[in-house]
């Protein structure tokens, strides 16, 4: 098979957009080049991302883009107008849409990966442009793709049963943390918290800003934390979208002092960060999957999550889980944590044995299954 991949989400600035998308992408296309020898595939990137750049043998061919499509503004009209034309050209079998789209004048077969449906569940999260975009696409996109692959089975059901798509057509590619988030060595734990000049306690969150990952209410559960213990509440990565009132729940609440915002994490000190947090918390509202709390878990940090979602999926038994909405909850669950050093160590231990059941080389084996079931599809 020739299988052309949409990678215009692969991502290589220190932003927000370097995320889960991007590190799904990155994470597929290495495995694939280690599992599938046989086939050939055209890999479409945005500006700057050539195969070097990538590290892709050469059954990869990797097209460029010109334009800057990491914006959606140039990348929409890149995948409904320009991407049928060039596959058409280069006469490819398979086209996997990465991110809930393929063009909807789609010339082959297609595979379509769906990350979420939270622009269909919290609409009033995303702006107007992209919500009507994603809608619309994502509901054709899945009605005539020759597979779909889904991040957890909880995404599976909604793609079930919100866009009426038969669950045979529908196959759950899990993700899955990257080799570097395992627990690290003691005294580099330690060497990192002085560098950054880290306190012995500390509760921790990363994710993009954006409304759906619920950090307004974690700063309301925060503020009852720190009436009861001195950890501060560190807030690692990049702003996305309608940000803003997160900054001021935070002066409402009068915890300047307490919290602090970090920005974007490097991907090296990223587990260092993990690993040196008494807790990781994370209370979002909605996940696809949920990756920031595997890659805690895989880290060995103790994991406060909320029970909505692929959330539950993700974490097991092995985190505590409170619904996401219960202020009260949540306070207690990262007070208990931050007092009860036996509970910590025995959710670090379940924590790596939970992470450890994802891995990437299934998700890539998962998916070329995906390619060969949609390819079956077009000879019928």
């Amino acid at each position: 098979m020739h299988i052309a991949i949409n990678a215009h989400l692969l991502a290589h600035t220190r932003s927000f957009r370097r995320a889960g998308v991007s590190h799904y992408i990155e994470q597929l296309l290495g495995h694939l080049a280690l599992i599938d020898q046989a086939n050939q595939y055209s890999i479409f990137t945005t500006r700057g991302l050539d195969r070097d750049e990538l590290g892709l043998p050469d059954r990869f061919r990797v097209y460029a883009s010109m334009l800057p499509t990491i914006n959606p503004r140039v990348r929409i009209p890149w995948e409904q107008l320009l991407a049928p034309v060039l596959l058409r050209r280069m006469q490819a079998d398979i086209f996997h849409g990465t991110l809930n789209v393929v063009p909807l004048a789609c010339p082959i077969p297609s595979v379509v990966t769906i990350h979420d449906l939270a622009f269909i569940r919290f609409p009033q999260t995303f702006r107007s442009y992209n919500r009507t975009y994603l809608d619309f696409a994502t509901r054709l996109s899945v009605r005539r793709a020759g597979c779909i692959c889904a991040v957890s089975e909880h995404t599976k059901r909604e793609v079930v049963g919100l866009l009426g798509v038969p669950p045979e057509q529908v196959m759950v590619t899990y993700d899955a943390p990257r080799e570097h988030f395992r627990p690290p060595e003691p005294a580099e734990v330690q060497a990192f918290r002085m560098r950054e000049g880290l306190p012995e306690q500390f509760v921790f969150y990363v994710g993009t800003l954006e409304p759906r990952k619920n950090l307004t209410t974690l700063l309301d559960a925060y503020s009852q934390v720190a009436r009861q213990h001195t950890a501060p509440l560190i807030i690692g990565g990049g702003k996305g979208w309608l940000y803003q009132p997160v900054f001021a729940r935070l002066e409402r609440l009068g915890l300047r002092d307490r919290v602090h915002f970090v920005g974007y994490i490097d991907e090296p000190d990223l587990p260092l960060w993990y690993a040196a947090a008494s807790v990781f918390v994370f209370p979002s509202l909605y996940e696809g999957f949920g990756m920031p709390p595997l890659e805690a878990m895989a880290c060995g940090t103790p994991v406060v999550t909320s029970n909505a979602s692929s959330l539950p999926e993700v974490v097991g038994d092995a985190g505590l889980m409170v619904a996401p909405t219960d202020t009260d909850a949540l306070a207690a669950a990262i007070v208990q944590l931050l007092h009860d050093q036996d509970l910590r160590a025995d959710l670090r231990q379940r924590g790596v044995q939970q992470a450890a059941r994802f891995s990437w080389r299934t998700t890539a084996e998962q998916t070329l299954l995906a390619y060969e079931q949609a390819y079956r599809h077009r000879l019928v």
